[in-house]
């Protein structure tokens, strides 16, 4: 049985990655090498829940909200729909986006950058109306993806693409790199870590082509 192809849709953690402006830097030390008294490597990492390609627990927006630890898993896990809409503005407008593509898709990758900014922050990254999210979820979905590192606008105090999330009790996932993946359906397979009381977590995420 041929096994079907696989798109890592994942950032790359390490000293590069950019991270959000004021958080700690990306820290991984090595405290234990291969050596005529230790036969193994032994690492530790530090780093903000929100780097890199992570996603979102309802906590991050809600103090009632489930953390990662606690947060269903079905959502994260399934078929989903790539959609292209890099010719959207600073934020994705209801009219920005094919609705004809999306339609019956439970989770929605948006594509906003030519080429993802690997080595530099972007504070002008493209945000999602909240009107969007609301369309999202009536239609039923269950996740929505950006490969923006938010939603939301980088100065929003109001977070309302978030809180529209959770009115419809739908995931996020963010900081996607989907520059070599092209519009279409396939299966997306992203889980986060079970951090007990994270706002957020890193994930591995991919796609991998639907079964026929």
């Amino acid at each position: 049985m041929a096994s079907r192809r696989i798109w890592d849709i994942s950032q790359r953690l390490g000293a590069r990655t950019p991270l959000w402006p004021g958080e700690p830097d990306l820290l991984l030390k090595r405290i234990a090498e291969i050596g005529p008294e230790c036969p193994v490597n032994v690492g530790a990492i530090s780093f903000p829940l929100h780097a890199g390609t992570h996603a979102d627990s309802p906590f991050h927006y809600s103090n009632e909200g489930v953390t990662s630890a606690d947060s269903t898993l079905d959502a994260y896990l399934g078929p989903c729909v790539v959609a292209d809409v890099r010719h959207a503005g600073t934020r994705l407008e209801i009219d920005d986006c094919d609705w004809a593509a999306i339609e019956g898709a439970q989770r929605i990758l948006f594509r906003t950058y030519d080429s993802f900014p690997h080595d530099v922050w972007d504070e002008d990254f493209t945000a999602i109306a909240p009107e969007v999210v609301a369309r999202l979820c009536e239609a039923g979905a269950l996740l929505i993806g950006t490969d923006a590192p938010s939603i939301d606008p980088q100065t929003s105090k109001t977070m309302d693409a978030h809180h529209e999330v959770l009115r419809g009790d739908l995931r996020i996932l963010e900081g996607l790199v989907l520059d070599a993946v092209p519009p279409g359906r396939y299966e997306l397979i992203a889980l986060p870590l079970a951090i007990e009381g994270a706002d957020a977590s890193p994930v591995r995420a991919i796609l991998r082509v639907l079964e026929q």
